[in-house]
């Protein structure tokens, strides 16, 4: 059976070429489902509605997924509810970058 942690890696290995931080620690994976068939759903956004790179990352998401042994399908759905901020970040990120220092 596929695991969300197995998921989890394979994300961390994409990254967004504009900014160099993978998808996951980006905090652009809302959620993510993994049926008992191996089908796997991921609901992810981008940094901004316009991002030239959305169906890249889109594309890129569910090719590598695909690659996890046991998955059957991959369905990445965008959304912009609630928008990306900076907050959704991995703390390990906001650390690196400075975020939330004063």
């Amino acid at each position: 059976m596929v695991t969300k942690e197995q998921i989890i890696n394979v994300l961390k290995q994409i990254y967004d070429p504009e900014i160099p931080i993978n998808v996951y620690d980006l905090g652009l994976i809302y959620n993510m489902d993994i049926s008992d068939g191996g089908d796997v759903n991921i609901l992810m956004t981008l940094t901004f509605a316009g991002c030239p790179i959305g169906s890249y990352l889109v594309q890129k998401v569910e090719e590598e997924i695909k690659k996890i042994d046991g998955v059957k399908n991959v369905k990445v759905e965008l959304t912009f509810d609630p928008p990306w901020t900076p907050e959704k970040m991995s703390e390990e990120v906001k650390k690196e970058f400075g975020y939330g220092d004063k």
